[in-house]
């Protein structure tokens, strides 16, 4: 019996830190099975990202595009990143291998990225920005702005410079170079997200098997074969064991859900002290790290319900990157719920040189509320009705509250609870200094 709770336990914490590379593992699996795979395809959400694509806190507010690179069986790779793209390069435990954009080299003017796998020992030529990646897999994720249109924003200039972008191996010549492909993903149904069931385990042991060792540290290894994940060895759990970790998929997710929707011991959670809002990195890097430890709990509930980490995120550069106040609660505490109808007042003057934007998702995943308005979100593009003063009213419910503009009110799903998020795009000096603060959501009759 105790050695059955010790591999229990094994799995429970397996599953908390694999967690960034299932979630990246299963948005690569939906994309491809969908879309195609190759280095030469880029899906792009060309008419915005809505709730038929089931990704963890998708943006509807920018033009999405997403890849997934393997550069063992590619060897180095270029990627022509186009100006003024807001992106990243992750490996597949989802940590940075550079910002790309105005927090990246290039500073939004694009250029050459150069990708190298792990362990290359290839001639490097110059005239790169040149990056070492500690997995083979590689997740590129661009995001495009858009801009303002006769009756909302306007999508074809930001998909127009995602499709500038070019992807081929550094060593082969132009006549070989497939030409790229740039599928529209909006509109269509896709499942991009991790296992919750058996499968997680078998992916990850295909995971485990595929990268090189040093891509794990060894204590993790260990972690891992305590519970039979052992590179290059067969993966054969008794029936007993495929037990406990099924049980172990189904429980992780809910130990996590349940310590993110506890108050922090230390508070670093929060943005402010008057309000509900609370930071997903709760004061630590991108990379998770507090000023002397890995926060482990605050990684797994990241990933839990969101994608992408990279210190353009995090870091307070003024006028540019991107902050995301998030609220699960209301004004007195009380969780966010479907059912009910909510107000959210932002003063005028919102701290956002690029666009803001306001965004529901379910809160056991991250994924967006399917209502039929398909899209939950409004941003500063849209024709949001303002108060005299500048400021704007925002309405969440099942129903619009009479009076109430259409790009005002963001529809809820009846009994589900919601988490609302608050994207800020060049978020300005205001917002640091905090002189400028959004209310907290408010239940409103």
């Amino acid at each position: 019996q105790l050695r059955d709770k010790l591999f229990y336990q094994r799995a429970i914490h397996a599953y908390m830190t694999m967690l960034p590379a299932l979630n990246v593992i299963g948005m690569r699996d939906g994309s491809e099975a969908a879309f195609g795979k190759g280095y030469n395809v880029l899906p792009i959400w060309k008419d915005r990202m809505d709730s038929r694509a089931w990704v963890p806190t998708p943006n509807a507010d920018v033009i999405y595009s997403m890849s997934y690179l393997d550069l063992r069986e590619t060897g180095p790779l270029v990627v022509a990143a186009p100006a003024n793209v807001i992106g990243m390069f992750t490996d597949f435990f989802q940590r940075t291998i550079t910002d790309v954009g105005a927090i990246g080299p290039d500073r939004a003017r694009g250029g050459l990225y150069l990708l190298l796998p792990p362990g290359y020992h290839g001639h490097v030529p110059d005239g790169y920005f040149t990056f070492t990646s500690s997995t083979y897999n590689v997740f590129l994720f661009f995001r495009t702005v858009l801009v303002p249109g006769e009756n909302g924003p306007d999508t074809g200039p930001a998909v127009a410079t995602a499709e500038r972008t070019r992807i081929y191996p550094l060593w082969e010549v132009e006549k070989n170079i497939p030409v790229m492909q740039f599928p529209n993903a909006s509109g269509k149904r896709v499942d991009m997200m991790y296992p919750t069931d058996f499968s997680y385990w078998e992916k990850l042991k295909e995971f485990v098997d595929y990268e090189p060792y040093d891509a794990i540290t060894p204590e993790l290894r260990g972690v891992l074969a305590s519970i039979g994940i052992i590179k290059g060895t067969p993966f054969t759990p008794s029936d007993g064991q495929k037990k406990l970790l099924v049980k172990a998929v189904e429980t992780a997710p809910k130990m996590i859900l349940a310590n993110r929707m506890a108050p922090r011991a230390d508070g670093r959670d929060l943005y402010y002290k008057d309000r509900q809002y609370v930071r997903a990195w709760a004061g630590a890097t991108a990379e998770f790290m507090q000023d002397n430890y890995l926060d482990v709990d605050q990684r797994a509930a990241f990933f839990q319900y969101a994608y992408s980490s990279a210190p353009a995120m995090v870091m307070r550069t003024i006028g540019a990157g991107s902050k995301y106040p998030v609220t699960f609660r209301d004004k007195n505490g009380d969780i966010l719920n479907g059912s009910n109808q909510y107000k959210l007042h932002l003063p005028a003057g919102i701290p956002a040189k690029a666009f803001w934007a306001v965004t529901l998702y379910n809160i056991t995943d991250g994924t967006m509320p399917e209502t039929p308005q398909l899209m939950p979100s409004t941003n500063g593009y849209e024709k949001v009705t303002k108060n005299l003063d500048g400021s704007i009213d925002l309405y969440f419910g099942p129903e619009r509250p009479e009076g109430v503009a259409e790009k005002n009110w963001i529809q809820t799903v009846k009994g589900r609870d919601f988490i609302a998020v608050i994207r800020l795009y060049g978020a300005d000096i205001e917002f640091f200094d905090q002189t400028w603060k959004p209310d907290d959501v408010v239940k409103i009759k």
